[in-house]
């Protein structure tokens, strides 16, 4: 399964807002050295109660704008 997911890093607490076409994902963690990246493919293993290893940020690991594949 492939998710459009727009994050929002340096936010107050971990949420996941479900949009219409898409996730968004407020992160504690900064954009910083893959950090939000990080922290994105925890918390979306949590919300789709798989392992972290099948979370794969397909494009977008420099944007806040990703396609995220789910196995």
């Amino acid at each position: 399964m492939i998710v459009s997911v727009r994050i929002r890093p340096n936010a107050k607490k971990n949420i996941i807002v479900k949009e219409v076409d898409n996730l968004k994902v407020y992160l504690t963690a900064p954009a910083v050295e893959g950090k939000a990246n990080k922290a994105l493919v925890k918390i979306l293993a949590g919300y789709f109660d798989v392992a972290k290893s099948q979370i794969n940020i397909v494009k977008g690991k420099k944007s806040r704008e990703k396609l995220v594949e789910i196995l």
